[in-house]
């Protein structure tokens, strides 16, 4: 017994408690490399949404081609001619008929990447309520079974704002 608890009860808390951190961890990792990755595809252009145009480092407008609702995407094009006439070609695109982007209709929390990552980090909490709620069940005595509650009540919030939070828009 530690601290009055018994090992096993102590073992399945710390065990809820990393599953609950690695979740926790991958939702946090998971944003921040989608968000670096849509900056970095895009490095160097501004994007107006009022006029819905990009704008290269050179100055140069890359206007709406066309949209894709089935891939959820949009595409830009800057001119052949204000593209071939450029001095940063080389370092920019290597299409003779002018440098083309693509912007994602989908926001970080409705891309497809998100919905695959907040299935994982649910998975994960579901996995730590099932050790605490089985725990619980198992060891009935009031100080384990309390402590066993408490922080399933805890990993069950998370898990209520996790999921709560898969239908809501982010704004870009």
């Amino acid at each position: 017994m530690i601290s009055g608890l018994h090992v096993e009860v102590v073992l399945a808390a710390a065990y809820a408690l990393f599953l609950a951190g690695v979740a926790f961890v991958l939702e946090l990792v998971a944003r921040k490399s989608h968000k670096r990755a849509e900056a970095y595809r895009h490095a160097g252009f501004v994007y107006f949404r009022e006029l819905d145009y990009f704008e290269c480092p050179a100055g140069h407008q890359l206007i709406q081609l066309q949209t894709d609702h089935q891939r959820r995407t949009t595409s830009y094009r800057a001119a052949a001619g204000d593209c071939n006439t450029c001095s940063l070609k080389l370092n920019c695109t290597d299409s003779d008929t002018g440098r083309l982007i693509e912007r994602r209709l989908d926001t970080w929390i409705q891309s497809e990447m998100r919905r695959f990552h907040r299935g994982i980090s649910t998975t994960l909490l579901v996995l730590a309520s099932a050790f605490l709620l089985a725990e619980a069940v198992r060891y009935p005595q009031p100080r384990d079974r309390n402590t066993l509650m408490i922080l399933l009540l805890t990993v069950g919030v998370a898990l209520f704002k996790l999921v709560g939070s898969s239908g809501q828009r982010e704004r870009i």
